[in-house]
């Protein structure tokens, strides 16, 4: 028996309740996304709880593909940032633990969890989707619940519009009744009207019985059906009457739809289904393709006509032209009607071959597209697992701030181009697994270059970084702490001292003569950026601040503090490319703006080496101070 690391057991320990905790939850907020999108249509429908029930375990079901990944990504990057957050992800580096080392048994368990969605999207999800569509239509079709308002036309009971001016609550009466009666036609109307009356449904539910009280009844009793009768008198029957009852057919039962018209479709398919029915259509749209496009009709037509070895006809010419002028006036208009019903004809014909290609080839796409979504979904999965544990180990925050957040932007991006690639392929644009697979492959790369960047301990996301960038950019530097040590292991050296700091000073001053506020723009590039003589004025003097360091003067201490942190003196970096910053520098407009920066970045350099000199002579006098009170 294989003995499981305690480090393993622990990392899945760390993200299995993350993981079942936020599927839950990514679960729920998609199927509430279900329910407002298919609410208006369950509504006022008296369905039964069971059926509810059903339809949300079928909802549920097909929608663990899109909620998964969403899980995956949250719980990953929740479960790093928390090891980072409480530094237990540094730790575990401290120890010679690589990042991919950590993540291995996520790797494994991610790779079940994959290997499990193909197959539930194989197995499980053409069933769902079947029952669920199906359960679907069979509540749109279902009547709905009566419940007349009042004061208003009430439309839902087919053939009729119903008018109600009050309703009594305990009783159920109807008082004030107006209906209109169209189901034999809008000119054969039946109109109403009654003091009260009441509406029940039949035992078997297949009827509303209307009873009215006190009411009179108005009909035609002659179809208009031509205009030559509109202005003669059309006879009606008027009745007067106590008690009538009216039988409205009205079927407020719930029946399910036959799920074999799903079934058929590309939904209720799983891959074997699915690849018997793309040879199938392919066959079929080649043949029709074949058809429509005459080379058919033209090869059986020369078979029966002209024979297998019988030579081709000589071609005949006619002049169109003369043989229409040639006619007369009623003979031209003929034959132009004739082309005219001929082209109409032909532009029919086309259009009806057009959309049955598009019809076929749309149907053939279809099964593509679902045929590849088996393998994406899974896919999905792993490229999310390699976006989130990087991200958590890089942000180091966890919770649900800052990780929700970022989960929800990464999905929204991943769902808005995977609808883009759904849609390229469904209309033909793109070949169906190029559609298909676009969301995968561009978050593929992002996955790629996050692991690199957390596996080599980037700070590529640490908002610092970018906040110091910046602030070095502009000039606001941060400032320098050196403070009096402890324990002090030797003593500077004082008297060499003071010829370094006489040379940085010096050297201070002539970089300030030899170098001017602008530099040639030809010159600029041709260095690549680089300013060698600042970076061993920056060198030394660090190593003089290093040294320095150990005094016991608090005044010198201070007095180091004055010395700037210099940044910025090589614009294009401490190793420059000469053909790419030449490269750079031709291309005009990026070229200035780099230029601007690093001539905005020379003058605080400037003002840096500046205090610099200054710094290093007033050190000296301290220094000259302080070597003369210890002789």
């Amino acid at each position: 028996m294989l003995k499981v690391k305690r480090l393993y057991t622990f990392i899945l320990q760390t993200f299995l309740p993350l993981f079942i905790m936020t599927f839950g939850i990514c679960l729920f907020i998609v199927l509430m996304q279900f329910l407002w999108k298919y609410v208006d249509e369950m509504v006022g429908k008296g369905l039964d709880m069971l059926v509810l029930g059903e339809m949300f375990i079928y909802a549920a079901l097909s929608l663990v593909p899109m909620a998964l990944p969403l899980a995956i990504l949250l719980s990953s990057l929740m479960a790093f940032g928390n090891l980072g957050e409480r530094l237990e992800l540094l730790a575990m580096k401290s120890a010679g633990i690589s990042l991919i080392h950590i993540m291995r048994p996520l790797i494994v368990f991610i790779c079940f969890i994959s290997i499990g969605a193909f197959f539930f999207q194989n197995n499980v999800m053409p069933i769902a989707q079947v029952k669920l569509f199906s359960l679907i239509h069979s509540i749109r079709q279902k009547s709905p619940e009566l419940d007349i308002p009042e004061g208003v036309f009430y439309n839902e009971i087919g053939g009729y519009s119903v008018f109600v001016r009050e309703k009594e609550r305990g009783t159920g009466n109807l008082k004030d009744l107006m209906i209109y009666d169209y189901s034999a036609g809008p000119n054969n109307a039946m109109i109403i009207v009654a003091d009260s009356g009441r509406l029940k449904v039949s035992a078997d539910k297949l009827f509303l019985i209307l009873s009215l009280h006190n009411g009179e009844a108005f009909q035609n009793m002659k179809k208009q059906t031509g205009s030559s009768q509109a202005k003669e008198a059309v006879p009606y029957r008027r009745e007067s009457f106590l008690m009538k009852e009216i039988l409205i057919e009205f079927d407020a039962n719930f029946t399910r739809v036959d799920e074999s018209l799903f079934q058929n479709q590309y939904i209720g398919k799983n891959m074997s289904s699915l690849q018997s029915s793309i040879d199938s259509l392919s066959v079929r749209l080649d043949s029709i393709k074949g058809i429509y496009s005459g080379e058919i009709y033209t090869s059986s037509y020369k078979k029966s006509v002209i024979g297998n070895n019988s030579p081709p006809p000589e071609p005949v010419v006619m002049n169109f032209d003369s043989i229409y002028n040639a006619g007369s006036p009623g003979d031209k208009a003929k034959l132009l009607g004739r082309v005219k019903s001929s082209v109409e004809y032909m532009r029919s014909d086309y259009f009806f071959k057009g959309a049955t290609v598009k019809d076929e080839s749309t149907r053939l796409r279809r099964h593509y597209m679902e045929w590849h979504t088996k393998f994406t979904v899974s896919f999905a999965c792993l490229v999310f697992f390699f976006i989130g544990a990087p991200l958590g180990a890089i942000i180091r925050k966890g919770g649900l701030g800052m990780p929700v957040v970022l989960s929800v932007i990464l999905f929204i991006f991943y769902y808005v181009i995977n609808n883009i690639g759904g849609k390229m392929a469904r209309d033909g644009i793109w070949p169906a697994w190029e559609g298909m697979w676009f969301s995968s492959a561009v978050l593929a790369v992002l996955g790629v270059f996050l692991t690199y960047k957390a596996v080599n301990d980037s700070v590529i996301l640490n908002a610092d970084t970018y906040i110091n960038a910046i602030k070095n950019i502009i000039g606001k530097r941060a400032g320098r702490n050196v403070t009096r040590k402890e324990v002090i292991i030797y003593t500077p050296d004082y008297k060499s001292l003071i010829p370094r700091l006489e040379a940085l000073a010096g050297n201070s001053r002539l970089y300030l003569s030899r170098h001017k506020r602008w530099q040639n723009y030809i010159a600029y590039w041709k260095n690549g950026g680089k300013d060698g003589e600042a970076a061993r004025l920056v060198t030394e003097m660090e190593s003089i601040t290093e040294e320095l360091g150990n005094s016991d003067s608090n005044l010198l201490l201070n007095k180091l503090m004055d010395y700037p942190i210099i940044g910025g003196y090589n614009t294009l970096g401490d190793n420059p490319d000469r053909r790419v910053s030449l490269c750079i520098g031709l291309f005009i407009p990026l070229g200035l703006i780099v230029y601007a920066v690093a001539t905005y970045q020379r003058k605080l350099l400037r003002q840096d080496i500046q205090t610099v000199g200054r710094v290093s002579e007033e050190l000296e006098e301290i220094i000259n101070k302080i070597f003369t009170s210890h002789e």
